[in-house]
């Protein structure tokens, strides 16, 4: 008999980079399942409290603020303890915050491997490390996200693509790390929302065109794909869940 989906009434999410774009639609989606939210943001402070007042007003005290720059280690273990403070207890880590820019070949310096290594891989792992020992009272779950260009490479992106195949390979290994009582895994978005820095009209037709589906995604893709690792996706882990229109199909 297949299992139950899990209700996730009263549990509680850790949501990094929450506060806007991709982040705010995994918030909003989890918390219209009855989750309690800690939102994570770093600079966003007026949109991340719009959120949790739009969020509140439905569900009296159910979303709580931590702001933290992820890139400074030594922090996130406090940044944990802060959050389980909330509610007593972590079920579900979402690790969303994610810097994205060009580095081209001869322009890479010790900077941008920093900021990018550092948002994309090792807050990650170390936001995991130090939630590990609640997830496993909880029987919770880790969901990462990750990017179909972790598996083909994007062109003036090398750091950005490294990050991101280390982060696969961090979900696949923390599965075997964290298991039987953690489930990890991971959900790379294609063509969802475009860069902040854009790209223009030309380039994003022809990435379009380039899906299976021949249309852009929305950031309620990821987050639906999300809400089906931590709900409905029990007997999963150390799966990659792409959601990318078929892009990943084309040649």
């Amino acid at each position: 008999m297949a299992e139950e989906s899990i209700s996730l009434s009263g549990k509680v999410a850790l949501v990094t980079g929450a506060s806007h774009r991709i982040g705010a639609a995994i918030v909003r989606t989890l918390h219209a399942e009855g989750m309690n939210i800690i939102l994570h943001y770093r600079s966003s402070r007026d949109a991340a409290q719009k959120i949790q007042q739009e969020l509140n007003e439905q569900r009296e005290e159910s979303v709580i603020l931590i702001q933290a720059d992820l890139s400074e280690t030594a922090k996130i273990s406090e940044m944990v303890r802060e959050a389980v403070k909330g509610w007593g207890q972590i079920d579900a880590i979402v690790n969303n915050a994610s810097s994205f820019y060009p580095t081209s070949i001869g322009d890479i310096d010790q900077n941008v491997w920093d900021d990018l290594i550092g948002s994309n891989l090792k807050a990650p792992l170390f936001l995991s490390q130090a939630a590990a020992p609640y997830l496993k009272r909880q029987n919770g779950s880790i969901v990462n996200i990750v990017d179909i260009h972790a598996d083909r490479p994007l062109k003036n992106h090398t750091v950005y693509c490294i990050a991101k195949a280390g982060l696969v390979m961090m979900t696949k290994s923390l599965a075997r790390e964290l298991g039987p009582e953690v489930r990890v895994n991971a959900v790379a978005p294609g063509a969802i929302l475009w860069p902040e820095n854009d790209i223009d009209d030309v380039t994003k037709k022809r990435i379009v065109s380039g899906t299976v589906l021949k249309r852009q995604g929305s950031p309620e893709d990821i987050a639906t794909a999300v809400r089906f690792l931590i709900k409905d996706a029990n007997y999963m882990t150390g799966q990659i869940l792409n959601v990318d229109g078929g892009r990943t199909l084309s040649n």
